[in-house]
């Protein structure tokens, strides 16, 4: 499979869970091990783009895919913008779900560029905050998306 755009090879044993692959055989301890049962969203990762629970999702069903964590949005020093946002908007406080929510909304906004709240709602559904009450997550998404259109205009 591809991790975070480096091809990785390992033997691993056919019930070894994601999450626990990312962690503990790749070091990647960004992803979050919550719930195990798939409720809580902190362990989201990409898998070919698709947001994905990895505490229910076998490291061998990924043979051939592209897995990104929460550790591949910042590049070179520069935060991605859902990054920024959450820290523009205080999006977060105790942090714990923060990974699953932040790779959850990178999705969201690689599909639908100008999501409406009720769309960034419907997408974070599976993902719970026990801090936040959510209503400043919904304002960090939106936050990333006026920045990112803007900066893809001035681009243009």
């Amino acid at each position: 499979m591809t991790v975070n755009g480096e091809r990785v090879t390992r033997d691993v044993e056919p019930r070894m869970l994601l999450v626990h692959f990312l962690r503990e055989t790749l070091g990647l301890t960004g992803t979050h091990w919550g719930c195990d049962t798939s409720n809580c969203g902190a362990c989201v990762v990409l898998i070919d783009g698709e947001p994905v629970k990895s505490c229910t999702t076998l490291a061998v069903m990924c043979e051939g895919q592209e897995v990104r964590t929460v550790e591949s949005l910042e590049r070179n020093g520069q935060l991605d913008p859902i990054q920024q946002g959450f820290h523009e908007t205080h999006a977060l406080q105790c942090g714990f779900c923060t990974p699953g929510m932040l790779m959850t909304t990178r999705a969201l906004l690689d599909d639908n560029p100008s999501p409406t709240e009720h769309e960034i709602r419907t997408a974070i559904s599976g993902s719970i905050c026990r801090c936040t009450g959510y209503k400043n997550i919904v304002a960090a998404v939106q936050w990333a998306a006026y920045h990112e259109n803007a900066t893809h205009h001035q681009e243009a």
